[in-house]
């Protein structure tokens, strides 16, 4: 089924796609006439391609994403060092279920591609089913680990033929994302499906 995503901050660059593939990216009155049957997503903000998080490991496989259920004994923030490690050593099956709540976060923060190298099997896993794209990290990492790292690192632009992943933020410009930062994310689209939205 195709569908028409447009942005009201960056109608000129409106993406057609069709599952998951990307079958034009133009200004939306060109794709919306050349298909009038298409469905139409409308957000605000800004399309962009989505962003690159460089931090892979050390956000899926060295940091704890606790379960809302465990808030009362270890909040909702996600914990890091040897806490983390220590939660990881009494019960290694959380590895798994950590990660998946992380790459939750990450795509709650228009992240469709992350960087670095995964040593366990379990989180690899975790990122190839959720269709993440999968990096070299670039050679100098340029803040601490983040969900919303910075500078922000998007990925090339959208083209024909391509994946049908990217992310929208509720931003005016571009310029606005660098300086607000990844947590303005409205939807991030993997393989063409929605797999977050904030309202």
């Amino acid at each position: 089924m195709l569908t028409l995503h447009v942005a009201e901050n960056s109608p000129e660059t409106a993406v057609l796609i069709d599952g998951p593939t990307v079958v034009a990216v133009g200004p939306y009155e060109k794709l919306t006439a050349a298909a009038p049957q298409a469905r139409v997503r409308r957000w605000p903000g800004i399309l962009t391609p989505g962003l690159l998080n460089p931090y892979a490991p050390e956000l899926l496989e060295s940091t704890y994403h606790p379960d809302p259920r465990e808030a009362d004994t270890l909040g909702t923030d996600p914990i890091t060092g040897e806490r983390a490690a220590e939660i990881f050593r009494s019960d290694p099956a959380r590895l798994g279920a950590s990660a998946r709540r992380g790459v939750q976060r990450m795509l709650a923060h228009g992240t469709v591609a992350v960087a670095g190298e995964l040593r366990t099997r379990t989180v690899a896993d975790v990122v190839r089913r959720a269709g993440l794209a999968v990096g070299q990290r670039p050679p100098r990492l340029p803040g601490p680990p983040s969900l919303s790292p910075s500078p922000l690192i998007l990925l090339p632009p959208l083209a024909q033929g391509g994946a049908a992943r990217f992310a929208v933020f509720d931003v005016a410009t571009r310029d606005e994302l660098v300086k607000q930062g990844a947590s303005t994310c409205v939807a991030t689209v993997m393989a063409g499906r929605l797999v977050y939205r904030s309202r």
